[in-house]
This record gives structure tokens, C-alpha cells and sequence, in this order.
């Protein structure tokens, strides 16, 4: 998963609080409907889980990301991993298909990375993924900004995060020799194994980054106290309110 420097992703911290980023990817992974024998660039493959289901399928996969610790992570699967920054991908080989999930949220150069995607393409070759939408996590992002603004930052400055609407990325998609088969977004409220504050620390340490320590055990509690009420249910389950968008292009020529 392509992600700004201010990211320090942990693989093994990524494994027991965000594990669901992979179970919830298998109808991506369908809609790929990867083959024995074809080309596939996993574009910011993460601990390598869901990865893991792609060469199942008897594809030749190589997978890519940008943290050196989820590359290693991936390794340790005996997957052929390497780190590389998804705005400049470079191969000598082109790939049938480039597949992502879960990873261009954090790319917040799209066109760069689009141009990117269609250069280690063949003609014909498909793109597919899922990402975050137009809407994702709006009650956390909200949450965040108000805690932030009331201490002076400005969270707008510190967002790590692109989350475009089907419309808007089906622009991109065609104004960089793509043809659009299907795209959509769609709500998945996603429970969380555990508290608000253990998915904002793996997926907010952007906006957390600027404070010390005591401002950001506020921001943390003060976040978890606004949201408690539409977030948590009466059983102290958390649930993320995620907005996914789903597409699938094939490059033409």
C-alpha cells in the first residue's frame, strides 16, 4: 500500500488490528478473476494476505509496495516482493493485469499514478481494484478535523488520504487510455477487531504526527468521545464507517 512519509507502517501491528483490509478484498479478487499463466502486479500489497489468494490461481504474481517493513512481511510468505513507489512504477516486462486494493487511497497523485499503472501494461491489459470512496470514513475524518482545528493544525494539510467519486476516477481512468468496464461505490460499515484509537493510530498517524505525546492521547479521546455515540453499539463494538469504490479498465490501445 503506496503511503506518505509520515506513515510508519508496521506489519505485524497491521496483522492483529487491520487483518479485515484483506478478508474484505476477496470480491476484488473476483472481479480480477486472475488466470494460470497471465502477468499480475499486485500494486501495494501490504503484509502479502490477499496476495497470497492471486498466485493460488496459478498467475505469476509480483507484488509491490511502499513500506519496507509490509515488503518484508510479503517475503516472509515467499512472495516475490519488491519496494516501489506506485507514482513510478518500472518493469521491463509488461503485466496482463494490475491489481489493488485497499492501496490508492494513499496515492494522492492519481493521474501520476495512472500514467504510471498504463506504462507496465500490455494493450488489453485489465486494471482492477478497490479503494476508498467519496465519503469514507466521513464521521472519523470530520471527528479528527474538529479535534485538530480546535488546537490550531489544519487537518486538510495533514490528509494522507484521496477518496474520489466513481464520476471523478472514471475521468482519470479514460483521460489515460483506459476503457471503463464497470465502477461503483458502495457503503461497507466494517467492525473493527478492537478500539477507535487502535485503527486511528495505524491509519491517522498523518494527523497524529505533529503532536506530543499528552495532545495526542487528547486527540484520541477526545475523537473516541464524539464518535462513541455513532460509531460503538451498546456491545463496545467499533465500526468504521468505510465507503469503497470498486472498478475494473482494460487499456486500449
Amino acid at each position: 500500500m503506496d503511503r506518505p512519509g509520515t506513515q510508519d507502517w508496521n506489519a505485524e501491528d497491521y496483522q492483529r488490528d487491520a487483518a479485515f483490509v484483506a478478508r474484505l478484498g476477496q470480491g476484488v479478487v473476483d472481479l480480477l478473476a486472475p488466470q494460470a499463466g497471465e502477468r499480475i502486479l499486485d500494486l501495494g500489497c501490504g503484509d502479502g494476505a490477499l496476495t497470497e489468494q492471486l498466485v493460488a490461481s496459478g498467475a505469476e504474481i509480483v507484488a509491490v509496495d511502499a513500506s519496507e517493513d509490509m515488503v518484508a512481511a510479503s517475503r516472509t510468505r515467499g512472495l516475490d516482493a519488491r519496494r516501489m513507489d506506485g507514482h513510478s512504477l518500472a518493469f521491463d516486462q509488461r503485466f496482463d493485469a494490475v491489481f489493488t486494493n485497499a492501496a490508492l487511497h494513499w496515492m494522492t497523485e492519481p493521474d501520476r499514478v495512472l500514467a504510471s499503472v498504463a506504462g507496465v501494461l500490455r494493450t488489453g491489459g485489465r486494471f482492477v481494484g478497490e479503494f476508498g470512496a467519496h465519503g469514507n470514513v466521513a464521521a472519523i475524518r470530520a471527528a479528527l478535523h474538529e479535534a485538530l482545528s480546535r488546537r490550531g493544525d489544519d487537518p486538510l494539510a495533514l490528509s494522507p488520504w484521496y477518496f474520489p467519486s466513481p464520476a471523478a476516477y472514471a475521468s482519470k481512468l479514460r483521460n489515460h487510455g483506459f476503457r471503463v468496464m464497470e465502477i461503483a461505490s458502495f457503503a461497507r460499515p466494517t467492525p473493527l477487531p478492537g478500539a477507535l484509537h487502535a485503527w486511528l493510530e495505524i491509519f491517522a498517524q498523518s494527523f497524529l504526527a505533529p503532536l506530543s505525546e499528552n495532545e495526542r492521547t487528547a486527540v484520541l479521546a477526545e475523537v473516541a468521545e464524539r464518535l462513541q455515540p455513532i460509531l460503538c453499539d451498546e456491545t463496545g463494538t467499533w465500526t468504521a464507517d468505510y465507503v469503497r469504490l470498486r472498478f475494473a479498465a482494460v487499456l486500449e490501445g
